[in-house]
Order: structure tokens, then C-alpha cells, then sequence
């Protein structure tokens, strides 16, 4: 099991490497749309920082929490509601992003052992919502670097998002409406330090195999499996990679293939799983 306080400074690098990449942006550039449809490269840090602002309510005050979503004009516009709210200059954006994600991982910190915070159509425990804070910071940082034409190295991090993608597999089947299977999967993935990272039974005959970075975008949606180099042994397998999502939800577009001349249709559920 990972140390929460592990998970916590894993998210403070992700948001700081994140933040360095934005911090130094002209203002026109916080304009340039990203792969989601509709969002700037600012709707993008705003949408962290309403999760952000929504996950510390779920760990200090879940009145105010449950009632950000019944109160909600428009319960489907909950997510795309969430980052036009909290869009603003740069420098504004920047600092309420800052002292969110601090306020948060205070929070979590404090947090009873044992403790699982309410979220949406579930409950989690604080190294839980850490992991799915470093998944979506991770996620949104792709959208960002791909509006900039920046390549970001991968790192030992992606860990946290290729388990979180390995232990929703369950869930990616239902959120598309299908069966979920009974059937164990294995996944082995080449990390960035030429080591494997591996999930699952040693003896299961579906196994998945192939690049972490490659797993992690798929399973955030950011790449379309028909451009990534990972391997599926088995028809479970072979299915889960058609609709794996590690975010909770309603099951996102996607990307299309890269050659494919269809619009990018992106939709982020913004509620990690």
C-alpha cells in the first residue's frame, strides 16, 4: 500500500510541474484551445481547481458537498459549469489554483484513518482521492502540453494513473453497459525507468501488455487505442481496452484515431474515479 503522505508529494510535483509550464504563459496563451472541445488551456486549470475546491469540500464539509450537486442548475453541466465558475485572469486563476490544491492535501492529511470521503456515486478513502488528484492533474497536463506542442517526459508518477486504470476496469465496462467481467486481467507495463510494472494474477490468460505511458493515455482517454503500442491477450482484455476510463462517470468520447478526419469530441466527466 502507498503512504498517503507518498501520494500527497507526488501530487505536489505533478501540480508544481504542471503550474511551472502555465506560470510562465503569456496571457493570449492561456486562449489557445486544447483537445477538449470548448476548453482553453485556462478552462483547463480552472476545471483543477473546482475539483480541487470540490474534494475539500468532500473532506471538510460534506453538507456543502452534497449540496453542490443537488443544487446544480444542470446536474450534466455539473463539470463544464464547474470550470467556466471558477475561469479567470492568469494570475488570478493561478493563485486560486495554488492555495485549492494546498487547502486539499492539508485536508486529506488531517483526515481519520479510515475515513472515506463522499464523491460522486461513491466514497473514498484520502489516499484514493490523492490518486485520482495526481490521474486528473497528470490528464489535464497532457491537454495542456498538447495545446502548447510541448512533450512532457514520463515519469515514475504514472504509476499512480496505470494502477487507478487497472483497478477501474470493472467499472469501465459498466459505465458503457456491459457486463462486467469475471474473468481476471494481468497488465504488464515498461515504465519510463526500464523496469515492469505489474497488476493483476501471474497465471491470468488475459493479460495486457505494453508502454505505461501508453496504458495511462488510454485509460485517461487522451490517445485512441489504434495509436498506442499496447498489446491485448484475450477477449476480456481485448474489450477493455475499447472502453477503459479511470475517471468515474458516464463514459467520455474519446480520441479518434490520429489520421481519422472526424473532429476531436473529447468530454472529460471531470469525476475521478
Amino acid at each position: 500500500m502507498v503512504d498517503l503522505a507518498d501520494l500527497l508529494a507526488d501530487l505536489a510535483t505533478e501540480s508544481e510541474q504542471l503550474d511551472a509550464l502555465v506560470s510562465a504563459l503569456a496571457p493570449a496563451d492561456w486562449a489557445r484551445p486544447t483537445p477538449a472541445p470548448g476548453w482553453t488551456v485556462g478552462h483547463q486549470i480552472a476545471h483543477l481547481a473546482w475539483t480541487d475546491h470540490v474534494a475539500l469540500l468532500a473532506a471538510t464539509d460534506t453538507a456543502a458537498f452534497f449540496a453542490s450537486v443537488t443544487t446544480a442548475p444542470d446536474p450534466a453541466r455539473l463539470v463544464d459549469d464547474g470550470a467556466e465558475e471558477f475561469l479567470a485572469p492568469p494570475a488570478e486563476l493561478l493563485a486560486r489554483w495554488r492555495a485549492g490544491r494546498t487547502a486539499l492535501a492539508e485536508a486529506l492529511a488531517a483526515a481519520p484513518p479510515g475515513e472515506k470521503l463522499p464523491w460522486y456515486g461513491t466514497r473514498m478513502s484520502p489516499a484514493s482521492m490523492a490518486t485520482a488528484r495526481i490521474m486528473e492533474t497528470w490528464a489535464h497536463g497532457e491537454d495542456v502540453a498538447d495545446a502548447l506542442g510541448v512533450t512532457r517526459p514520463a515519469s515514475a508518477r504514472l504509476r499512480h494513473v496505470a494502477y487507478l486504470g487497472f483497478r477501474t476496469l470493472g467499472h469501465s465496462f459498466a459505465a458503457h453497459g456491459r457486463p462486467v467481467p469475471t474473468v481476471p486481467v494481468r497488465i504488464e507495463l515498461a515504465a519510463p525507468d526500464g523496469t515492469t510494472w505489474s497488476f493483476g494474477p501471474t497465471d491470468a490468460a488475459d493479460r495486457v501488455t505494453g508502454p505505461a505511458l501508453d496504458f495511462c493515455l488510454l485509460v485517461t482517454q487522451r490517445r485512441h487505442r489504434a495509436d498506442l503500442t499496447l498489446t491485448a491477450t484475450g477477449p476480456v482484455a481485448d474489450e477493455w481496452l475499447d472502453v477503459a476510463q479511470a475517471f468515474a462517470g458516464p463514459p467520455g468520447a474519446g480520441r479518434p484515431p490520429a489520421d481519422s478526419p472526424t473532429p476531436d469530441t473529447t468530454v472529460d466527466s471531470g469525476v475521478p474515479a
